[in-house]
């Protein structure tokens, strides 16, 4: 054939080398070098010729010419007949009498296959089964392999963590937040006085912060501002006490001793004198006040009134020894909580909290108004009926104003009661005198007040402060009011401009 042999005008190419057997060498490393790659390992070099067999030289030549430069697809050695190269894209060369070759077919190497898992391969019948992989739980050694036992992770590599959707992370998530919120609820029902007080607190402070900024604007600095302010109404509460000192012990000193005054009244009342005699009724009433149980139960309500007493003055000290800190540190706790906002809101939050802070402070404000004006108009009226004690009980009158709704009614009531105890005709002045204030109240003074301070409906108003009263009584009253204005204000800027982009 003209491939086994090389053509006598070129230089002779690597693959010309013919083996032992007379064929062609395919995939030799001279043919790797001729093709610009690295040798296949996978083709076994040509092995030596045998001792008694000639070794054909080839003729070299006469005037060799320069190579010209092979191209990268078909610069290769040609495979024998029938076989084939593993090389870049598949080329055809011819070979002519200038040493071209004919009829070789270069093909692309078939892709290594990937590294995957391993597979059991079936055993042929009379060949030994492969040892088997040693048990991680008893070969240490096979355990750190499996493992990926490193330098930086000792115990091996983690695996995957597990998805949010997983079963077990859902059912753990939800089992873990039922678990916080019940140890929330009752931590928040265990020290439900405490949280009561620190709001009252709360709410104190942000409704005197208004005369704090006031007394700022004159020259005061917030420090001497809060001292006047927080001593306005220590000097407020303590006038309240003292006024009420005189006459509760004079009433309990005339009660001690017309009580026998008014026991022999009773004895010569012909018509309970009748029902003594049927009923036995003084004997009776002896008879229960000289039990012992009747003697226990006494004292034991005469306890609990002193201990709610003594824990309401201390509760009450406590809520202004916690005002004036809050009060004094307000600017700093309001700028705390603007800072857990996102940066990106915290300016429109800091605008919507301070309308907040300045609309519970103009209705703290507003009913220290309506306070005053209560408690100015029954002073004037006991002063003119000639009632006693008219300071004190125009102080009730005050005082219970600060409750929305039923608070003028309480003091109306409290007032109307001592007036009928000193004649029947200063009783019914004060009923009628108090109907008409409520009147003017209810339609004249509270709702222009509140309009100019909170802003709230009427009807909202009167909402709120049952729902209030509902949950927390006295003090969910007081504080019903300024969080609905805070709710409704916050509905009005924030979701009703939302709704209205979708």
């Amino acid at each position: 054939m003209s491939e086994d042999v090389p053509p006598k005008n070129r230089p002779p190419l690597p693959e010309d080398a013919a083996g032992d057997d007379g064929t062609e060498e395919t995939g030799t490393a001279g043919e790797a070098a001729a093709a610009g790659r690295a040798p296949d390992a996978s083709v076994p070099p040509p092995s030596p010729p045998a001792d008694d067999e000639p070794v054909d030289s080839p003729e070299p030549a006469d005037s060799p010419e320069p190579a010209e430069p092979a191209e990268p697809a078909a610069a290769a050695a040609p495979a024998e007949s029938g076989g084939s190269v593993r090389l870049g894209d598949v080329a055809t060369v011819d070979d002519d009498d200038n040493g071209g070759v004919t009829g070789k077919t270069l093909t692309r190497p078939e892709p290594e296959p990937e590294a995957g898992p391993e597979r059991a391969l079936p055993v042929p019948a009379g060949t030994a089964a492969p040892p088997a992989t040693p048990d991680p739980a008893l070969d240490i050694e096979q355990r750190k392999r499996e493992a990926g036992v490193d330098q930086r992770f000792p115990f091996g590599r983690p695996g995957r963590p597990l998805g949010q959707a997983h079963p077990f992370v859902f059912g753990f998530t939800a089992a873990l937040g039922v678990m916080t919120a019940y140890i929330l609820v009752r931590a928040a029902a265990n020290a439900q006085s405490v949280i009561i007080m620190l709001v009252v607190a709360m709410f104190l402070a942000v409704g005197l912060n208004p005369a704090v900024e006031r007394l700022k604007r004159l020259g005061l600095s917030r420090g001497w501002s809060v001292a006047v302010v927080f001593l306005g109404v220590l000097l407020f509460f303590s006038g309240f006490v003292a006024s009420l000192i005189p006459p509760l012990t004079d009433q309990v000193s005339a009660l001690t001793k017309n009580v026998p005054i008014y026991i022999q009244q009773l004895q010569d009342n012909p018509k309970i004198a009748e029902w003594d005699q049927r009923y036995r009724l003084l004997e009776q009433a002896q008879k229960k006040i000289n039990d012992p149980k009747f003697q226990e139960t006494l004292a034991t309500r005469a306890y609990e009134v002193g201990r709610q007493a003594v824990s309401g003055t201390v509760q009450s000290l406590t809520i202004l020894i916690l005002t004036l800190y809050f009060l004094g540190s307000l600017p700093q706790i309001k700028t705390f909580a603007y800072q857990l906002a996102p940066r990106s809101r915290r300016a429109r939050v800091a605008l919507l909290g301070d309308e907040i802070l300045d609309r519970i402070g103009g209705y703290v404000a507003g009913q220290f108004t309506i306070a005053f004006i209560a408690g100015l108009a029954s002073y004037i009226f006991l002063e003119i009926l000639g009632l006693p004690y008219a300071l004190a009980l125009s102080l009730i009158v005050a005082v219970t104003a600060l409750i929305p709704l039923i608070g003028a009614t309480i003091g109306a009531v409290v007032v109307t009661l001592v007036a009928f105890l000193n004649g029947l005709p200063e009783g019914i002045a004060s009923i009628v005198f108090y109907v008409i204030y409520q009147q003017v109240e209810n339609y004249l003074v509270y709702p222009r007040i509140m309009k100019r301070t909170v802003d709230v409906q009427p009807a909202v108003t009167i909402v709120a402060a049952l729902v209030g009263a509902a949950l927390l009584g006295v003090i969910g009253a007081l504080l019903a009011i300024p969080t609905a204005a805070a709710i409704s204000l916050v509905i009005r800027e924030v979701f009703l401009p939302r709704q209205e982009s979708l």
